[in-house]
């Protein structure tokens, strides 16, 4: 146990990957055929999506002020519906809706930010809100009627495997991993999101443009949201009023769970990136195990209730 906590306090990344890989092979106990690459493969798939959400989320935690994005999984539902109604199913339509839905969520993103650091709403209160505004944008689009179709292509390069069976999506991930390492690790824009994430009072005298700053880090979250929404249309093929919902609430826990803290200012891409792993790993092990439905949810929000708890002892230790 005292090993695993300063592994913990030391890389919380890695031990959420070796934590990942410990629930992958204890899966072998539950099902004997859980344990081989294909179904490796297809965790991985999965996780990719979630972790594309919570690379947003990610972001707007490490920002601090409480930050957490409450609208990601609206964003994404948007996202997957405009491409799905205006792309016409096919290629070229593709690239006109693809962007039209990357630009809504930036705008949404952006929105958030000013609502949050122009106009002083609490982060929780401003994404919670927008969340109301995407839904009633839904239904002004739709209409009510989910009319469309998804372009073939996108299947190919999402779902189907591209480079020795990997598919694309998680082609995809890996590259977003090395990007959000490279924004976060080597770039102005990084330094600065932890200085503000620390203390946004010293980050502004210290010359830092905070304003920017957060604007930036909420339109990232909206693109991010948006990117996914158009990756998970290419896996689902088909849109609901609900699509991204499911997703809001496990962008949290995988921050959390890798190692990001919840007060801002300290925190890692690769560790969310293993998050994703860990509770895409016990959502699979819960289906393994024949646990119905209404049990797996109240396991995982469990889980979820227990990681947010750690946020008052985090908030006093920054304090």
């Amino acid at each position: 146990m005292t090993l695993l906590r300063r592994l913990a306090q030391m890389n919380p990344a890695l031990l959420a990957l070796l934590l990942a890989v410990v629930l992958f092979f204890a899966g072998g106990l539950i099902n004997p055929n859980f344990v081989n690459v294909n179904q490796a493969i297809n965790i991985v798939r999965l996780a990719a999506f979630l972790g594309i959400i919570a690379a947003g989320q990610t972001l707007v935690i490490i920002s601090g002020g409480e930050g957490i994005d409450l609208s990601v999984g609206g964003v994404v539902t948007l996202a997957a519906i405009l491409v799905f109604r205006f792309s016409g199913g096919d290629t070229l339509g593709l690239i006109p809706a693809g962007a039209l839905a990357l630009a809504a969520g930036t705008l949404i993103g952006v929105i958030n930010g000013l609502g949050v650091i122009a106009v002083g709403i609490p982060p929780l209160v401003m994404t919670l809100g927008m969340t109301g505004v995407i839904q009633g944008t839904i239904l002004v689009v739709t209409q009510g009627q989910l009319i469309g179709s998804t372009p073939p292509i996108m299947a190919q390069l999402i779902s189907q495997p591209l480079i020795l069976g990997i598919p694309g999506v998680v082609i995809l991930w890996l590259a977003l991993g090395g990007l959000m390492w490279l924004l976060l690790e080597r770039t102005t824009y990084g330094k600065q999101l932890f200085a503000v994430g620390v203390n946004r009072t010293t980050a502004r005298l210290s010359g830092v443009r905070v304003p920017r700053v957060v604007i930036t880090t909420y339109a990232l979250s909206g693109f991010l949201s948006a990117l996914a929404g158009v990756m998970l249309l290419g896996f689902t093929q088909t849109v609901f009023l609900n699509l991204g919902g499911a997703y809001l609430f496990p962008s949290i826990a995988a921050v959390v769970v890798g190692g990001t803290v919840l007060a801002g200012g300290k925190g890692s891409y690769w560790g969310t990136m293993s998050g994703a792993l860990v509770l895409t790993l016990i959502d699979s092990l819960l289906r393994a195990a024949g646990i119905e439905q209404a049990y797996q949810s109240i396991i995982l929000g469990g889980i979820l209730l227990a990681l947010l708890s750690i946020y008052g002892r985090q908030h006093r230790l920054r304090q």
